[in-house]
């Protein structure tokens, strides 16, 4: 695979640790939050006992309420990943109530899984951080268009360094995220034309750390309201940015409790935002990750995890979902598996 080397060099670093992660159990309870609080369903999804789950990097809904998983078919994190495509299926469709798979399919066609978007019309949306690009697929996995030269690291209008994610307009442009190696975020049209962008543009995000609003270290996973607003989990800042679909700056929620936020995603039946976050104490003890519920304006709502409680794993959550019932999808990258929380009913 081809790379641009002056890449290389402040990534690898970063990501080989931020890749990285201890297993181990603890109990952590529900959230005591009333009236809205929620509980870790058991047993789900339902796979069979010989299907490899590889780190579930993107969730995404269809339009059946299903959760469809990106995932990394048992390759590890690392960088740059190898040069051989991942031979077997890397995106599946999972019932949302019984959790059992609907579809599979993706094998020989991605080096390293990261972000998944769907978009009204069904559409498949993903980026791979190891081939520098974004697909879009339709629901049957026919390939509709690509973006980015395969293997090649840049940053103009026509090219991504490790592009993160995708959301996608009714009209049908789109917002990127790009990414680990540009501090911006992009904007296209339905067709795939580059219209403008914003944030700090370059791949030094160390010597540019992304303290001014507006500015990125890392963007890390993006989303829209039914405004047209974009919401940016900038990952290394450990927080939340608030745009307008011009790039404007209108707001910012700073998580000050943990290392990172990795990822967003809007509720448009409730006009909630959620977010997830994780924590890990001096690069070594792992003390896993945190759901967080909130306004449109970002006032917090609901937040629980690891500093309230439930009866499961310590997680690293790389990517969330909401389903039309409320219920929250995560996909845990430390034990490769996806966890189902469902909205308590007030007593």
């Amino acid at each position: 695979m081809k790379n641009k080397g002056i890449v290389f060099l402040y990534l690898l670093t970063t990501l080989l640790i931020t890749g990285c992660g201890v297993s181990k159990e603890k109990r952590i309870t529900e959230d005591t939050v009333k009236p809205d609080s929620y509980e870790l369903v058991k047993d789900w999804p339902n796979l069979p006992e010989d299907f490899v789950l590889g780190d579930p990097a993107g969730l995404a809904i269809d339009s059946d309420n299903n959760i469809v998983v990106f995932h990394r078919a048992g390759r590890p994190w690392s960088f740059p990943p190898p040069e051989d495509k991942i031979s077997k299926n890397t995106i599946l469709t999972i019932d949302s109530e019984t959790g059992e798979i609907l579809k599979n399919w993706g094998a020989d066609f991605f080096l390293m899984p990261h972000g998944l978007e769907i978009d009204k019309e069904n559409n498949i949306w993903v980026t791979d951080v190891g081939l520098q690009q974004i697909f879009k697929f339709n629901s049957d996995g026919e390939l509709l268009m690509v973006l980015g030269e395969a293997g090649i690291l840049g940053h103009d209008s026509s090219h991504f360094a490790l592009p993160t994610d995708v959301t996608v307009a009714p009209d049908g442009s789109f917002y990127a995220s790009d990414g680990y190696g540009n501090s911006r975020v992009m904007k296209f049209s339905k067709d795939g034309s580059f219209l403008f962008e914003w944030g700090k543009n370059g791949p030094d995000y160390k010597l540019n750390k992304g303290d001014k609003v507006g500015e990125f270290n890392i963007p890390h996973g993006i989303d829209l309201d039914q405004n047209g607003n974009v919401y940016v989990a900038d990952r290394e800042n450990n927080r939340i940015q608030k745009f307008d679909a011009e790039g404007n700056i209108l707001t910012v929620w700073q998580n000050k409790l943990t290392d990172q936020l990795f990822s967003v995603a809007l509720d448009l039946k409730n006009d909630h935002l959620f977010a997830i976050d994780y924590l890990n104490e001096n690069d070594s003890i792992t003390e896993g990750s945190d759901i967080f519920r909130f306004d449109l304006d970002l006032n917090l709502q609901v937040q629980f995890g690891r500093t309230t409680s439930y009866n499961g794993p310590i997680a690293k959550y790389h990517d969330i979902v909401i389903d039309d019932e409320g219920s929250i999808y995560v996909g845990d990258v430390q034990g490769n598996k996806i966890h189902k929380f469902r909205l308590k009913k007030s007593e």
